[in-house]
């Protein structure tokens, strides 16, 4: 540490400021591949204007002084600013300047919204007793932070429900246009669950479906679904969620071998009709590089034929009927009754679905399509931002 940064850094822990990083402690080549000057990014798009191949090899800090007042100049930062404080840093071999915002250096590490440490798990319905993430459609429609609760209720817990959405065909569209854009499928771009006299699919039944997730035989699989409500009076015909995220993490601490085999073995999931033949080979739970859940996939309608050898067809066996146990167990579902109006979003890498079966001749009319998260999280994000503006 250089005296200059001895001293900065003892005045801030005189005036009680938040220490920050220095830059001497971080990779030299992130920070200067993060420089926010007008030389480094596009003032407008904010993108890069350089590759990593065009900075020198033998980079390095020759100087760096910690700015403890705004308003100074400054050649600009991690973020874009260029007069907040923070640390002024000079380079070596070619004497480029950059400043670091000190908010930006000492914000922690954002979790991936996509995996299991950017959210709110919920193994057990009862955790959610007395907070189901709801709202009333016109609260929704004129209350930009009501809808950023909601919104960010599907990014946290998997799902979020709105009340009195108007009864009209294609509406569940329309909600999924307030927040994104609609996925369209073989099923078109919204798709009618009721009793069909000729189904492809025993969701246009009247059975009993258990605990699911849908379309697992697409890669990329549809990140969001939606159900809209239009007409409920058969007998049963209920409702119910579980988080598999939060089943997955219970596996793994019980069962860890059986969690190891789920997110290394791929099956295929398949569907087909006269019009459609789809598939697709992911394990049941998908976990990312450093290991977190961020994807589950169950579907025992459209899990295709295992080949394996026997032994690894035998391990996989033991271990989705050991998750499968803990998915389907009555505990882990949240149930609940769609009545007319109601519009139910959630998370279809994270949540299974489930239905009870109803009587054949009691009316039941829901109307779904599909959505994808990155739209959800993108209006999620500005949302944030714009009333932290505002605040």
């Amino acid at each position: 540490m250089t005296a200059t940064e001895t001293a900065a850094e003892t005045a801030a822990a005189g005036t009680g400021r938040t220490r920050t990083p220095r830059p001497t402690a971080l990779s030299a080549v992130w920070l200067r591949d993060n420089c926010g000057c007008a030389e480094c990014r596009d003032p407008g798009t904010g993108q890069k204007l350089f590759q990593i191949t065009d900075l020198p090899d033998s980079l390095a800090i020759a100087s760096a002084e910690q700015r403890t007042e705004a308003g100074r100049d400054g050649s600009g930062s991690g973020d874009g600013s260029d007069s907040s404080e923070g640390w002024d840093v000079v380079w070596s071999p070619d004497g480029h300047r950059s400043h670091y915002d000190a908010a930006w250096l000492a914000a922690a590490a954002q979790p991936d919204p996509r995996a299991e440490d950017g959210k709110e798990l919920w193994p057990f319905a009862e955790d959610l007793d007395g907070r189901l993430p709801e709202t009333s459609w016109d609260a929704y429609r004129s209350d930009d932070r009501e809808r950023l609760r909601m919104l960010d209720a599907v990014r946290s817990l998997g799902f979020c429900l709105l009340r009195g959405v108007p009864l009209e065909d294609g509406q569940v569209q329309q909600v999924a246009l307030s927040f994104g854009f609609v996925r369209e499928t073989n099923y078109g771009l919204q798709f009618e669950v009721r009793v069909e006299e000729q189904p492809n699919n025993l969701a246009f039944t009247n059975v009993a479906i258990t605990p699911h997730t849908d379309n697992p035989y697409r890669d990329p699989v549809p990140t969001l679904q939606l159900l809209h409500c239009l007409v409920n009076d058969a007998l049963g015909g209920d409702s119910g969620l579980v988080d598999g995220f939060a089943v997955a993490a219970r596996l793994r601490e019980q069962d860890p071998e059986a969690f190891a085999v789920l997110t290394t073995t791929p099956v295929e999931f398949a569907f087909r009709d006269a019009v459609t033949e789809l598939s697709a080979h992911r394990p049941l739970i998908d976990v990312d590089a450093e290991g977190r859940i961020r994807e589950v996939r169950f579907n025992n309608r459209s899990l295709g034929t295992l080949r394996l050898p026997a032994a690894r067809t035998d391990a996989f066996y033991r271990a989705y009927r050991a998750f499968a146990e803990l998915l389907l167990a009555p505990e882990a579902q949240l149930e609940f009754r769609l009545g007319p109006g109601d519009c139910l979003i959630f998370d279809n890498t994270r949540l299974l679905h489930a239905r009870t079966a109803f009587e054949r001749g009691g009316a039941r009319h829901l109307q779904g399509c599909y959505a994808d998260l990155d739209a959800l999280l993108s209006t999620v994000a500005v949302l944030r931002r714009t009333h932290e503006e505002q605040n």
